[in-house]
């Protein structure tokens, strides 16, 4: 605790406000400046930044050179067409009938429009399956843009659709067609999300702060840090060799509007208390920051680090959002300790009206408090409320029994796209495979005999020679499966092996579908690397914020146990309340790295706070008490606060970023109201002095009090 709030309600500091601060020594014109250049920079920033900010990346995952995927892709486009995919119209009737002579007229009048939208015209016959649906292949270029390809799809839609005599109905669906509906769920994302972010962080400000003026302060603060975290990860992405797609984009503005409205929260509350203590609102201030500033260096240290840990993962989508993230936090942490003090202390103590801290007034740790009283109870029975706790952290990770990844493309989309709904009118009259085919190349010598290899695949329904250079070849194989279940995965997965013991063929599998197996083996992979990591430096900055070990490993074994906790209470959620079918594969990596990372920030204010106040003279269990009742408040209002704006995510039609919001809301929620309030409580009282080992800020607290006693 801060040598200011260890005075009697009452007194006033006698301390001169310019002593031994350099800010203090002009404190007005030191704030009018910070916001002045602020001004400026965020100017500068908008005249002279990217048109597009933070996005460098519409949509994709972007794999490593080394996937099968990615090789085939490169291959692909030595081919007379290039790598292109066929965006398939489907022509049906709404009551399922079979199509007539008429119906089946007017579909070959349009297959050769129809055809002159994609890169080879005049190939686009319909094709007839069991009299009941009729198909058009429209062949399109890969490697279009996310805005390129989405026009063509809109305006294959369109012509196929166009004055259609019912019950006849076209849907266009296929790689490209999912592809663009994909991008469309992204379009207009960012605004939508950032104003339903800022909406509900104005809702709570205004409750936790019960004042019609002071939740503008740290909302447009923080807003400013946000549109300034998008300009600087579009500016320096590029130059970084970083792709930012436009989820995590979204997720940006997310992390920082929960971090940076939780970082003013704290410097708000101990501001708060440091006027009932001063009439020098300057000198307040300053010893709010002082008091603030390490718990909030060391908490944003630890995420910008944890996020930073994406860098070694093999999807340039996660190397991203970690990136991204990374500037966002840091950004947040700048405008927290260097902006926002300066715009709370201009205006004066008016700012808190109605509720106008007085000097002699109560300050939050008083004892009649509510987090007080929590207090006391769980030192009362410290070892049945640690069983407890963790009974209920165990029960809800319980939860996560039965847990399946790998969610199908179909199932990734909130609302049921036209691309899905015409991948389940095709295949119902054929194999499910054919709305996405597999490509698959092999040197052209060996073209005969991979192919008749391919057929005998279990789960392969046809396999067709799509052409050839002096090379290589190329074949389009349909499976049975539709793409992204467990079958289809099964059949790739041996249709890989089959082909590979073919002797110099050189025989690889790719296409959409395949990238997307890939995608989540390399999820996979990158979790098995950035777990560990992230675990490491959680550690590593408890290690030397708090200069203990005991206290590190339970801290950390609380988080881990909170998570497991959210990831198994979501599940029954995900399935009972939602119908998810599964979490999608990068769903428990960025769940595990934001709970991970963001919920020891409440342990850091808590356990910090403890430790301050042990080095002031109190005992440790004394000190758990203290803390808990001067940081009760604060923290419970930033992580239901963090906890709203994750849900936020939700607003996306992608189950994806839905999955991710629910969890780490959840998580937050654990961490602020179970494990911080009570868990960790209760094994610091249980612990006592111990809880620091093997640094003894008790004993070296008591030995300056006696050596100055006898100077």
């Amino acid at each position: 605790m801060s040598p200011s709030l260890t005075r009697r309600p009452g007194r006033t500091s006698t301390t001169s406000p310019t002593a031994g601060d350099p800010y203090l020594r002009s404190p007005r014109a030191t704030a009018w400046l910070v916001l002045l250049l602020t001004v400026i920079g965020l100017g500068a920033a908008f005249a002279l930044g990217p048109s597009d900010a933070t996005t460098t990346r519409a949509t994709g995952t972007g794999l490593p050179a080394s996937s099968q995927s990615a090789r085939v892709a490169e291959i692909v486009k030595t081919f007379p067409s290039g790598a292109a995919a066929p965006a398939i119209v489907v022509y049906s009737n709404t009551d399922n009938s079979p199509l007539t002579d008429a119906q089946q007229s007017i579909i070959r009048e349009r297959a050769a429009p129809l055809g002159a939208l994609g890169l080879t015209p005049g190939t686009a016959g319909p094709q007839l399956v069991q009299g009941k649906v009729a198909t058009v292949a429209v062949l399109l270029p890969t490697g279009a843009s996310d805005d390129e390809n989405t026009a063509t799809i809109d305006r294959i839609r369109h012509d196929a659709s166009q004055d259609l005599p019912a019950p006849l109905q076209a849907q266009v669906t296929g790689g490209p067609a999912f592809r663009a509906d994909v991008t469309k769920v992204f379009a207009g994302a960012d605004t939508n999300l950032l104003i339903a972010t800022a909406s509900v962080v104005a809702v709570l400000l205004l409750i936790t702060y019960r004042s019609p003026i002071l939740w503008l302060v740290p909302l447009m603060v923080v807003g400013a840090g946000d549109r300034m975290a998008g300009i600087l990860v579009g500016v320096l992405a590029p130059h970084a060799g970083i792709e930012v797609d436009a989820s995590a984009a979204g997720i940006l503005s997310v992390l920082v509007f929960g971090a940076g409205t939780d970082y003013a929260l704290l410097l708000v509350s101990r501001y708060r208390d440091e006027l009932h203590l001063t009439e020098n609102r300057f000198a307040a201030m300053a010893r709010a920051w002082r008091g603030t500033a390490p718990a909030v260096i060391a908490s944003g240290t630890t995420v910008v680090l944890s996020l930073l840990t994406l860098l070694a993962a093999e999807l340039t989508g996660n190397r991203g959002l970690g990136f991204a993230g990374a500037i966002g936090i840091l950004t947040a942490m700048l405008f927290g300790l260097v902006v926002l003090p300066a715009a709370l202390v201009l205006p004066g103590r008016w700012l808190f009206w109605p509720l106008v801290p007085k000097v002699g007034e109560p300050v939050t740790a008083d004892r009649s408090g509510v987090w007080s009283r929590i207090g006391r109870a769980v030192a009362k029975r410290p070892a049945r409320i640690a069983l407890a706790g963790t009974a209920v952290l165990v029960l809800l990770a319980s939860g996560a029994l039965g847990l399946t990844t790998g969610l199908a493309q179909a199932d990734s989309f909130r609302k049921t796209p036209e691309a899905v709904l015409g991948q389940r009118t095709l295949a119902a009259v054929q194999p499910a495979g054919a709305v996405d085919p597999l490509t698959l190349v092999s040197t052209t010598a060996a073209a005969d005999q991979v192919a008749e290899a391919a057929r005998r695949v279990p789960g392969v329904a046809s396999v067709t020679p799509a052409g050839a250079t002096e090379r290589w070849a190329r074949a389009d194989v349909i499976l049975d499966a539709a793409p992204g279940t467990a079958a289809s995965d099964r059949a790739l997965r041996q249709l890989r092996h089959g082909v590979a013991e073919i002797p110099h063929a050189d025989a690889l599998v790719g296409g959409s579908t395949a990238e997307d197996y890939d995608t989540a083996r390399a999820n996979t992979h990158d979790t098995r690397i950035v777990v560990p990591l992230v675990l490491a430096i959680v550690l590593v900055v408890l290690l030397v914020l708090l200069r203990a070990v005991v206290a590190p490993l339970l801290l950390v074994a609380t988080v881990i146990a909170s998570y497991f906790a959210a990831l198994g209470a979501s599940w029954i959620i995900f399935r009972t309340v939602y119908d998810f079918p599964a979490l999608a594969t990068n769903v428990p990596l960025l769940s595990f790295l934001f709970l991970v990372a963001l919920g020891v920030d409440y342990n850091i204010f808590l356990i910090a706070r403890t430790r301050e106040d042990t080095v002031a003279g109190h005992d440790t269990r004394r000190a758990v008490l203290r803390a808990l009742a001067s940081t009760g408040g604060v923290i419970t209002s930033a992580g239901i606060l963090l906890a709203a704006v994750f849900a936020v995510l939700g607003v996306l039609p992608l189950i994806t970023l839905t999955q991710i919001g629910v969890i780490v809301g959840i998580g937050v929620l654990l961490d602020t109201l179970l494990v911080r309030t009570v868990l960790v409580p209760a094994l610091v009282l249980l612990a006592g002095r111990r809880f620091w080992w093997p640094s003894r800020p008790e004993t070296a607290t008591a030995g300056d009090r006696s050596e100055a006693q006898h100077g």
